[in-house]
């Protein structure tokens, strides 16, 4: 709705000249179209979807004052309009008396079109309440009797279509864009629900099906509060624009609960695949477990091959199984077959890291264990390889060299063995033999 430009010879102005009768007919054609602009946008405002929406509506809070204030100012509209189309239509029907108009016809035009000549009944020319709710001092309605301009009428009824239509667009907009959402949020919260409770998560049982139930709730009241009170959850624009609908909806309370719901979603979805997996993983685990426990066999065995064999050596003692692994692995078969796939998640992942690190210890105490009979193991190649050398170069025979490695071999090959002892013998043969090969070497270098 948009206010007219100035006229000539406007009241206020008294050395102005009364206008001729051209300028009286534009006046009256911009004012026609003033008038044309004015009724559509009064009736597109009586037909507006959210209009029909407030007025079938069981509004509260802010909404419910809003709305009283806007359908007050609605009412002055109409009264306002029917006061500024008598006033035009005086006007018209002046000027269509004659063709030529006299001075007194173009004088009573022009306090027509420009004087404060319009007559408004006192409750009719309020300007409505505030935003608020709140009645202020400059929002009174005019006194009965009251006069107004053509000009000042357009801009009272401006202000007024801007406050209603301002309610009215605002909480289409978030009716428009809310509960929709909140209702495709529900009916995601609904499948969710149904696959969470199909794998164990419910109310009372997992921490997850505690926050469906508490989403739930919320978006039950969530859209309840949206319905009944969609200006609360209006944001105006920031930008201070004064155009109706300046603003948007606040999604706040909508978006925490669809993140919510999709970090449950995505805990549920691995629960799922827990469910899928649950066999393979069980296998792999007691493959884990057996094989630590088959080492940790190997290693006491070991342990008692060593203290049978190895003298003077200080040997680590082995445990046996854990019982502890061995009985949430029992537990997570039974979580399976009850499909207590919740519980059986969590528990999976811990055991998989623990069957690994116990297969690590069993490995380490069989390393540890074997360890003397791997010194014994390594003296033993070194006296051989020794022994093979003394004899490519034709000393196999050597007294000396012969009563070392014998030696050294009734202390590596005799039970149990002192390896400490085995080690100096294999030592001392080792200084013989080089001692005998270096004549050999200098002659051979001679011969050469």
């Amino acid at each position: 709705m948009g206010v007219p430009g100035p006229f000539p010879g406007s009241p206020g102005r008294p050395d102005a000249p009364v206008p001729d009768r051209e300028e009286v007919d534009r006046a009256l054609e911009r004012l026609g179209a003033e008038y044309e602009a004015i009724e559509t946008s009064l009736l597109a405002l009586q037909d507006h979807a959210g209009r029909r929406l407030l007025e079938g509506a069981e509004l509260s809070g802010t909404t419910k004052e809003r709305w009283a204030a806007a359908e007050r100012s609605i009412t002055v509209l109409w009264s306002l309009f029917d006061a500024y189309t008598a006033a035009l239509e005086s006007a018209r029907e002046l000027r269509e008396r004659r063709r030529w108009p006299s001075a007194e016809d173009l004088a009573e035009l022009t306090e027509l079109l420009h004087g404060e000549g319009v007559t408004v009944p006192g409750a009719a020319a309020a300007d409505g309440a505030p935003e608020d709710g709140r009645a202020r001092p400059e929002d009174d309605p005019a006194r009965p009797g009251e006069r107004f301009s053509l000009e000042g009428l357009v801009a009272r009824m401006n202000g007024l279509y801007a406050r209603s239509l301002d309610v009215i667009v605002a909480a289409d907009a978030v009716w428009s864009a809310l509960p929709a959402r909140i209702d495709l949020l529900s009916a995601e919260l609904q499948r969710t629900r149904s696959l969470a409770h199909s794998v164990g998560v419910r109310p009372g049982e997992h921490p997850a099906g505690d926050d469906l139930e508490r989403i739930t709730e919320e978006l039950l009241r969530l859209r309840e509060r949206v319905i009944a009170d969609p200006l609360a959850f209006w944001v105006s624009s920031s930008t201070g624009s004064s155009a109706p609908g300046g603003g948007r909806p606040d999604t706040g309370r909508y978006d925490r609960a669809a993140r919510a719901l999709e970090d449950i979603r995505r805990e549920v979805a691995a629960v799922l695949d827990v469910r899928q997996d649950a066999e393979r993983r069980l296998m792999q685990l007691r493959d884990v477990l057996s094989r630590a426990d088959r080492t940790l066999t190997e290693a006491r065995q070991a342990r008692g091959e060593v203290l049978a064999k190895i003298a003077a050596s200080e040997v680590p003692a082995v445990s046996g199984p854990s019982t502890a692994l061995h009985e949430q692995l029992a537990a997570a078969a039974d979580y399976r077959r009850r499909a207590q796939w919740h519980r059986l998640a969590p528990l999976l992942d811990s055991l998989e890291e623990r069957a690994e690190d116990e297969l690590h210890r069993a490995r380490e105490s069989l390393t540890a264990v074997t360890a003397p009979l791997a010194v014994r193991a390594e003296l033993r190649g070194r006296l051989d390889a020794y022994r093979a050398k003394v004899a490519r170069h034709g000393m196999a025979a050597d007294p000396l060299l012969t009563e070392r490695y014998d030696l050294a071999r009734r202390m590596l090959w005799s039970a149990p063995c002192d390896l400490r002892a085995a080690e100096q013998a294999v030592w001392r043969y080792q200084q013989a033999a080089a001692e005998a090969l270096v004549p050999q070497q200098l002659e051979g270098r001679g011969e050469s």
